[in-house]
């Protein structure tokens, strides 16, 4: 199966009807690689809690449309079923005024099918009305069936059902109001599986859902779908070794209050030549061994009081930066290498103080896509590189002492404004902005040759 579930707009269900069909067919015994459209964390969380595999993010403004295709059809190999969980309605892109980064464009590139998920709670033959449009508004994408969540009572259903005859429209599953299924949130979206007490009887109850609400036998002629892109176009070959016989300690911090990873940036940094060791800001007292570090967002303000507690470890990590070691952080990383986190009850807590600046929880969200240019040069950027990140954080600098690392701006709009953001060391590269790796080795290659030189200055002291 190689299928794409698109809402007809945010909150539909889709992210939860999705996770009912991953598990469905984990349950049946099946291998399923799972992609979701667009920048975000969290929900990859849950496809890879379900599936037992890492989840893809296909972007094409933090990567390319060559990439997206390449991944899609790379990871797709060896997997039984593919299924892309798009990002807010399906027409819906980065813009605003075009298709750019929507479902309806990695559908396009992929020349994949959309299933509709559509809240019917209040509605009845308008539905008709509705996914005739989504049918008819761009030719080039093909809604190949609804998925009908929220559906109140059997007349209801057959209020729905009549309308959809009229059109021809197929319906792939029946979803009631499903109470017993509620996936916590909190500021940035859903709590991370990792916070989710009892998930594996969550994803049995979603299996089972999925098992009884689908339409499996209207399913089964999508099975062996595999889409129409070329990937002939697709191929960038292997990328060589930063110096072969040479490989490098990356640490990774991974737990609880540090897991907003992009998998393709892991790949990078391996197939360049990286052994990645993941370890625990949280639970360990001590530092791996490792010739530089890789901080991911996340929830550091959730944890602060842990983060704080563990003195040896943030008395240690700043010794290291300021001994040079090559080190990577951002958003949640950005903020725990601060001098001082202050969360959302106005309790301030101490940081690892590598970077002289307070951070401070509320606000509004600072979210979308960012045009970053360098304004020195850094572990992992020559000063006037630009690249193309996201922001996702509610979090803000209200005190600092730091020399800047970007000079950003949106990444469409018409003002053209530009602020100066991040922090910037010969050695440390620490920014709001995310950025995937999956289509610049060069960016990978350039922060491993500084592990090595870090490494190799150690062994000749």
């Amino acid at each position: 199966m190689s299928i794409i579930l698109a809402g007809d707009r945010s909150g539909t269900g889709k992210t939860t009807l999705t996770l009912a069909l991953l598990a469905a067919l984990k349950k049946r015994g099946h291998i399923v690689q799972s992609f979701k459209v667009g920048p975000d964390y969290i929900d990859p969380m849950f496809h890879s809690a379900i599936t037992g595999r890492p989840c893809y993010n296909l972007d094409p403004v933090l990567t390319s449309e060559a990439y997206v295709q390449q991944s899609f059809h790379t990871h797709s190999l060896g997997a039984e079923q593919a299924i892309i969980e798009g990002v807010m309605g399906l027409f819906d892109g980065a813009t605003g005024t075009d298709y750019t980064a929507s479902t309806a464009h990695i559908a396009r590139l992929l020349g994949l099918p959309i299933v509709l998920v559509v809240d019917c709670g209040r509605m009845s033959r308008s539905l008709a009305a509705l996914v005739q449009g989504y049918r008819n508004f761009d030719r080039r994408v093909t809604v190949a069936g609804v998925i009908l969540n929220r559906v109140g009572s059997d007349r209801h259903l057959q209020l729905l059902s009549d309308a959809l005859a009229a059109i021809k429209m197929p319906i792939f599953g029946v979803f009631r109001r499903e109470k017993d299924i509620q996936l916590p949130s909190r500021h940035l979206g859903l709590v991370p599986t990792e916070e989710v007490n009892e998930f594996e009887q969550i994803a049995d109850r979603l299996a089972a859902i999925g098992e009884r609400c689908f339409d499996w036998e209207q399913l089964a002629p999508m099975l062996d779908y595999l889409g129409t892109a070329d990937r002939s176009a697709v191929e960038f070959g292997d990328v060589a070794l930063v110096e072969e016989g040479k490989r490098v300690r990356v640490a990774i911090a991974r737990d609880a209050a540090f897991n907003f990873y992009y998998p393709d940036n892991f790949e990078a940094l391996e197939t360049q030549g990286a052994d990645l060791i993941y370890w625990s800001p949280l639970k360990d007292k001590a530092l791996p061994e490792t010739d530089g570090f890789y901080f991911g967002g996340g929830f550091p303000e959730v944890f602060a009081n842990e983060l704080a507690n563990n003195k040896p470890v943030r008395m240690q990590l700043k010794q290291a930066i300021e001994a040079r070691m090559p080190t990577y952080a951002e958003c949640g990383g950005l903020m725990y290498l601060s001098q001082t986190l202050i969360d959302f009850d106005g309790q301030a807590w101490p940081m690892v103080n590598a970077i002289p600046q307070t951070v401070k929880m509320g606000g509004r969200l600072a979210l979308g896509y960012r045009r970053a240019k360098a304004l020195a040069t850094g572990p992992l950027l020559e000063a006037e590189q630009s690249v193309v990140g996201h922001e996702f954080h509610r979090s803000s600098v209200v005190e600092t002492l730091a020399a800047p690392l970007f000079e950003t701006q949106r990444y469409w709009g018409e003002t053209g404004e530009t602020q100066s953001e991040g922090f910037h060391r010969t050695s440390l590269h620490a920014s709001y902005v995310h950025l995937h790796w999956g289509n610049k080795p060069e960016i990978v290659q350039r922060f491993l040759r500084q592990c090595m030189k870090f490494r190799d200055s150690k062994v000749s002291v």
